[in-house]
């Protein structure tokens, strides 16, 4: 019977954990036997007991030796790699172009790597798909940190004192975050505008109560997994010009702009910015990958001419019991592509095993990272 593990995450900040007592279940059912490395859970609030109730075996750190799959939230780091057997399997959020040691590791250990950040737009993966599940959790977490740090309430309130007046709330990108943060920012009472290059997306933004700012949409706006795609500078300068007079008027500003396996694109600059009014708050849930906003830091949180700009990197790990439960429904869902009563097909012509498998049989099969390792000489 194949042996899964379950690590206990080690990169600063992380909360969450692959597995939970509901999915330990799930991938029993699957014909797999399940160990859980002690306190895995404890900071997404999920104990020791509910995992050995469910039937884990819980085991220490070196367990991941021996395991023929590993389950992770993030990529290990390269020594933690290089302890996992031939033949074995690692399932996490592998960043490849962003661990380009990680991936040699893995490869020269013979391991089958598989990152779920790639997993294909097809209606059955829908299940599987981590992107959409963590990105609804963070859009609806950067609304709370932005009502948090905002000097203003955000509803309208009549009150004996005089009326309050509505927070005013700009989200760019209306993907799966921006539309969970247009949905959280009404329900909190804000008024929202929203804006993305897809034009398809202002439907949406109007169903959710928000007001839908039209900068145009550029060729090939939309990729063919459904993503945003990368804009010409010349479509950025027109967009930023009739967003910066939106952007002035805006108590917060909510970013999300992303574009798989590259830096985050630059939309608000710092001339953008400096309209904005003392005290406005701007989350920029682009933070990890260089940031949509000028002058954020990752991982920071900065005053810059009055305005304070959040720089959270991991905002799924703010909500880690419900971002873990959801990304572990994803991974048991996955792992059934492919796993039946403990026999593993590792199907390459599978279009869904195929687009996520980055390293496998000693060879790179993501082109980009094969040949940055290529020109490193590694």
């Amino acid at each position: 019977m194949p042996v899964v593990f379950v690590p206990k995450e080690t990169e600063a900040g992380e909360t969450r954990v692959a597995a939970i007592p509901e999915t330990v279940k799930g991938l029993i059912k699957l014909g797999l036997q399940v160990e859980v490395e002690r306190a895995a859970g404890s900071s997404a609030g999920f104990a020791d007991s509910e995992y050995a109730t469910a039937g884990a075996a819980i085991v220490d750190a070196d367990a991941r030796s021996r395991a023929d799959f590993v389950l992770g939230i993030q990529a290990p780091d390269a020594s933690r790699a290089r302890q996992q057997q031939a033949g074995s399997i690692l399932v996490c959020s592998l960043q490849p172009g962003m661990n380009l040691p990680i991936v040699a590791a893995l490869r020269d250990g013979k391991v089958t790597a598989m990152g779920l950040e790639f997993m294909p737009r097809v209606t059955r993966a829908q299940k599987m798909d981590i992107l959409s599940s963590q990105a609804t959790c963070s859009g609806y977490q950067a609304v709370l940190l932005a009502a948090v740090h905002l000097p203003k309430l955000f509803p309208l309130l009549m009150t004996a004192a005089g009326t309050i007046t509505p927070a005013r709330v700009l989200v760019l990108g209306a993907g799966v975050a921006g539309l969970q943060a247009i949905s959280t920012a009404k329900k909190l009472g804000a008024v929202v505008e929203a804006n993305d290059i897809r034009s398809a997306c202002k439907e949406q933004v109007e169903s959710l109560g928000g007001k839908f700012v039209d900068t145009g949409t550029p060729p090939d706006a939309e990729t063919k997994g459904g993503y945003a795609n990368e804009a010409t500078q010349e479509f950025l300068n027109k967009q930023r010009e009739i967003l910066t007079k939106h952007i002035t008027t805006a108590d917060v500003l909510i970013t999300t702009a992303l574009v798989p396996g590259k830096k985050a694109p630059l939309l608000v600059t710092a001339a953008m910015r400096k309209g904005m009014k003392p005290g406005s708050v701007i989350v920029d849930m682009a933070a990890s990958m260089g940031g949509n906003v000028e002058g954020t830091v990752k991982g920071e949180r900065v005053l810059v001419d009055g305005v304070t700009i959040l720089g959270d990197a991991n905002l799924p790990a703010q909500v880690a019991g419900d971002a873990s439960r959801m990304f572990a429904r994803n991974v048991v869902a996955f792992l059934g592509e492919f796993v039946k009563a403990g026999a593993v097909n590792l199907d390459m012509n599978n279009e869904i095993l195929g687009a996520v498998t980055i390293v496998h049989a000693g060879e790179v099969r993501h082109q980009p990272t094969a040949q940055a390792l290529a020109a490193q000489g590694s």
